[in-house]
């Protein structure tokens, strides 16, 4: 295969003293090598503060009603503790980034099978919120291990691709990464009953697959099939063929109509669509949303979209959708240019996570699909996600210093 410096190879010319063609060949090669230059994706480390100094400010706006109410008017309660954990996740994400990522890939299955024994002994040890045993707590410190398999899944499995090797051309080797992709959303779903982080999951697994198998026809096949059983199930599910009283039928219920159904759930995702009407182009100004008042429940959290779009309008809306898909854009950079297949695929599985968690987070706000409880990455309250937001970060740095440019 061609490489970038193919081009520039001198044309050999005939020489009577094979001896100095060979010399001439000595001083060209080395005055290349040493025209090579590191690289540090400085770009996707602005985008990186950018997002969470905006994601500080929407929080504190949004939070400081609630936290007047929960802290004996400590108003700045929820935003003094992302902004610690944000903070020290950059600086430890900066250090990060220092490491190469083939000596972390050596750590990629441990850690992976850490995440699902973390996630198994959620179900008989985490504490219960909001009706969801979700959460591990060491003292006053909570932990979620869903986050934790996020971040297993896009290191272990380019490690698990990489040793497959031409293996993958086949249905076996395939089969084995999904079977392991698979394991850990299955683990996510049943033991913490976490619904939205299992399909992020299982997406990933999906796409890196697809990226490194040859053959294109069989996923798009598996796509359409797997979308018309969805269909039919949703269909059955909501007509009464099964318990419609169940708890993830009901979210379909309020998704189709939530006016109908607002004792169900709806009423959150009515108060949502308030916000976002509401809002005009350029909002009502920073600070001044009325649904953050009680209307809104938890509004910091998942549904921190529609008070953006309150206070900054579509104008501020689409500001943040930039700013995302600019961090998209660095990701896929490094992962076209990144030194290995293996950089590759980790950068890769970075891109497809963020881009999942977006564009779910903003479909669920909108009520395009039923809510998930998916927050929006670097700016919903949440020291867990932010803190392996940031790991995820550091890789992407990791793999953009391995990229050399001539």
């Amino acid at each position: 295969m061609a490489t970038r410096s193919d081009h520039l190879r001198p044309v050999q010319k005939k020489s009577s003293s094979a001896k100095t063609g060979t010399a001439k060949n000595k001083r060209y090669v080395r005055k290349v090598i040493s025209t090579e230059r590191d690289y540090f994706d400085y770009n996707l480390l602005a985008i990186v503060i950018l997002l969470t100094c905006f994601g500080l400010v929407m929080l504190y706006s949004t939070s400081a009603y609630e936290a007047m109410l929960e802290a004996n008017g400590d108003d700045m309660s929820y935003f003094r503790k992302q902004a610690v954990i944000s903070v020290g996740a950059l600086l430890l994400a900066l250090v990060g980034s220092q490491i190469d990522y083939h000596f972390l890939a050596r750590f990629a299955m441990p850690i992976y099978w850490i995440s699902i024994g973390f996630l198994v002994i959620t179900k008989f040890i985490g504490r219960e919120v909001n009706g969801a045993k979700r959460w591990i707590y060491f003292g006053p410190i909570s932990f979620q291990p869903a986050e934790l398999a996020k971040l297993a899944i896009i290191l272990f499995l380019p490690v698990l691709i990489v040793k497959m090797g031409h293996k993958l051309k086949g249905w076996k080797a395939p089969a084995i990464v999904f079977g392991f992709g698979m394991l850990s959303a299955g683990c996510t779903y049943i033991f913490t009953e976490n619904l939205s982080t299992a399909i992020i999951i299982a997406g990933i697994t999906v796409i890196l697959v697809f990226i490194a198998h040859p053959k294109t026809a069989p996923f798009v096949l598996a796509a359409c099939v797997g979308a018309v059983l969805i269909a039919i199930i949703v269909l059955l599910l909501v007509n009464g063929a099964t318990n419609s009283d169940s708890f993830r039928i009901q979210r379909i219920k309020v998704w189709l109509d939530p006016e109908a159904h607002s004792s169900l759930g709806g009423y959150q995702v009515m108060q949502a669509l308030y916000a976002i009407g509401s809002g005009g182009f350029f909002g009502k100004g920073l600070g001044n949303s009325a649904q953050k008042l009680g209307a809104l429940p938890e509004a910091q959290n998942d549904m921190i979209f529609s008070i953006i779009c309150e206070e900054l309008g579509v104008f501020g809306a689409v500001l943040v959708i930039l700013m995302f898909v600019m961090m998209l854009y660095r990701l896929f950079f490094i992962a076209q240019n990144a030194p290995d297949l293996l950089g590759s695929l980790i950068a890769s599985g970075i891109f497809v996570h963020i881009a999942l968690q977006v564009v779910l987070n903003i479909a669920v706000v909108t009520n395009m699909i039923p809510t998930t409880g998916i927050t929006l990455p670097f700016v919903s309250y949440g020291g867990t996600s932010i803190l392996f937001l940031m790991a995820e970060m550091a890789l992407a740095l990791s793999v953009s210093r391995q990229i050399r440019f001539k």
